[in-house]
């Protein structure tokens, strides 16, 4: 072999990498890292109707932005819906991994039961809520014996919107545990009753410590999803009754889409993001204390 065709096979064994994720790394620039440095470009600036930067506004628009109830009001209500329905979608779905981690007869029966949410879109599943949380001829109110106006009441559309949102998070996560809980050796759980261990001892000190990846796992992407939530908004109530129900990203959706205010909505979008990535960063650090 000639030193031209030697030194051709390295450069080429060299390149091999790169050239296995160069369409993923133009994807990304793309659709990514593009967008996202022409969102901090559009928040520190003045922008047109017409998505033109005119001139630099360093951080007025945020100034701003912070200044707004309506801000105010959106953020409230997307903590709080991102730290109730986090800790309720975790604790619904490990019981229900837990309870069904034995495999039995009926088992494929109520696992596709659990899993049903994972086959249905967010936008059928909110106009089937609507329908059954409707104050006049809605299920729920008839069966419970309530007079509740859920979507139309500002002290009860929350609560409507977190009973969607967990429902939407129950499938995909009940296989998740289910999985993890399966994966568990059963001589750890086997020898620890030998050894005199109750069976909530046995969930609480082997099963749960084992399964740590998978709820953290489950804890991120459900806050992300969480902080994110602007379809059940949009399709269920608007932002309303009173802004009850108006989220971070549904005001991003309005100040940019309906009032072409896209300064606003670029800063609003980046404050969602840093809110987000700093709780997740503070999940990520609680459970690599905890698994120490």
């Amino acid at each position: 072999m000639s030193v031209t065709a030697a030194g051709g096979t390295r450069l080429m064994r060299r390149l091999k990498p790169y050239l296995f994720i160069m369409p993923m790394a133009v994807l990304a620039a793309g659709f990514v890292y593009y967008p996202f440095v022409k969102t901090v470009l559009y928040s520190l600036s003045v922008v047109n109707a017409r998505g033109e930067i005119v001139s630099f506004a360093g951080l007025e628009n945020y100034t701003y932005l912070f200044s707004r109830r309506d801000f105010l009001a959106a953020l409230r209500n997307t903590l709080t819906l991102s730290f109730i329905n986090v800790p309720v979608t975790l604790v619904v779905t490990i019981s229900l991994g837990y309870l069904a981690g034995r495999a039995r007869p009926l088992s494929p029966v109520y696992e596709s039961m659990y899993a049903l949410p994972v086959a249905v879109s967010m936008s059928a599943a909110a106009l089937i809520f609507k329908v059954l949380l409707n104050p006049t001829a809605g299920l729920v109110n008839y069966v419970f014996g309530l007079n509740w106006g859920w979507y139309q009441d500002r002290h009860t559309a929350m609560a409507g919107i977190l009973l969607l949102t967990v429902w939407m998070g129950t499938g995909l996560n009940f296989l998740l545990f289910l999985s993890a809980f399966r994966a568990v050796p059963r001589d750890l759980a086997d020898c620890a009753s030998l050894d005199g261990a109750r069976e909530w001892q046995v969930l609480w000190y082997i099963r749960l410590p084992l399964v740590a990846p998978t709820i953290l796992y489950v804890s991120c992407t459900n806050m992300i999803q969480a902080m994110m939530t602007s379809g059940p908004i949009l399709v269920l109530t608007q932002g309303g009754p009173s802004r009850a129900t108006t989220t971070l990203m549904y005001m991003m959706y309005t100040s940019g889409y309906s009032s072409s205010n896209y300064a606003l909505a670029a800063c609003v979008s980046l404050v969602t993001f840093a809110l987000t990535l700093g709780i997740t960063l503070a999940l990520f650090a609680l459970q690599e204390r905890r698994s120490e």
